[in-house]
């Protein structure tokens, strides 16, 4: 069971390190400093609140306060005395709230402080993790792309890959079509296939063609040449035997002797 339990959460972590993108976590991050941040605020203006509304309490005892004691002295006057004593208890006792809220006054305007120069801090705090998140977002965005690119040119990225084994595949398939095509042609020439068409021949057969069909062209050459001399070609000799040829030697003769 503990090794399940291992295995699981090694898969567990692969697999959530695999969806994890730093920039998001960096976005939630800051949007959770601006939270803090916002709740830090929030304090101050409460303590600031609660300060004022001391304030105001304070306002308002004194101001007691100072009717007590011209009252207590309007009563002196008049000579009564009862009333005077009377008016300065009551003083005493106002005065006495004003002391303790003067020191709850002390102490919220201390607590306020503190809280405000936190939130300073914080502040700066935040705006320098804005800045440094904008610079590993971008830092890791330009790696990214600059990973892409060279995967992509060594053919290792899965999109690459696949093309790559697309062109591997064809060129299989060409070379195997060639070969093929070449061994055929090899076994047509051969003699070992035969050819419905006709149209393949061996190497004899081949050369034999090829010199018929030079002699053909070196008798119409003499055919040529002899018209153009005006005597009988070698051709038409050749064509009608050895009898025409003493038949034309027979009808030139006389010619001759005439001519002597």
């Amino acid at each position: 069971m503990k090794r399940m339990g291992m295995i699981f959460r090694a898969k567990a972590n692969k697999a959530l390190d695999r969806a994890e993108d730093p920039r998001e976590t960096l976005d939630y991050s800051y949007q959770k400093q601006l939270e803090l941040l916002q709740k830090v605020r929030r304090g101050v203006a409460d303590v600031a609140t609660s300060r004022k509304r001391l304030e105001l309490q304070l306002n308002q005892l004194q101001g007691q306060s100072s009717k007590l004691e011209d009252q207590g002295r309007k009563a002196l006057a008049l000579g009564r005395e009862d009333l005077a004593r009377e008016a300065l208890s009551r003083r005493a006792a106002l005065q006495q709230q004003v002391t303790d809220l003067e020191t709850q006054h002390s102490t919220l305007q201390g607590e306020e402080e503190k809280l405000t120069l936190a939130a300073q801090r914080l502040q700066a705090k935040v705006d320098a993790f804005r800045t440094k998140k904008e610079t590993i977002k971008a830092t890791y965005t330009a790696a990214q792309a600059q990973t892409r690119i060279g995967e992509a040119f060594s053919g290792i990225s899965e999109e690459m890959g696949d093309v790559g084994l697309a062109i591997q595949r064809a060129e299989d398939k060409t070379q195997q079509l060639q070969a093929r095509a070449g061994a055929i042609d090899e076994l047509l020439a051969s003699g070992a296939l035969d050819d419905p068409t006709g149209t393949a021949k061996d190497d004899i057969a081949a050369e034999l063609e090829r010199i018929s069909g030079g002699s053909d062209v070196e008798l119409e050459l003499q055919r040529m040449k002899a018209e153009l001399a005006g005597g009988p070609t070698q051709q038409q000799a050749i064509e009608g035997g050895p009898q025409d040829a003493a038949q034309q030697q027979s009808s030139q003769s006389p010619h001759r002797f005439d001519k002597s």
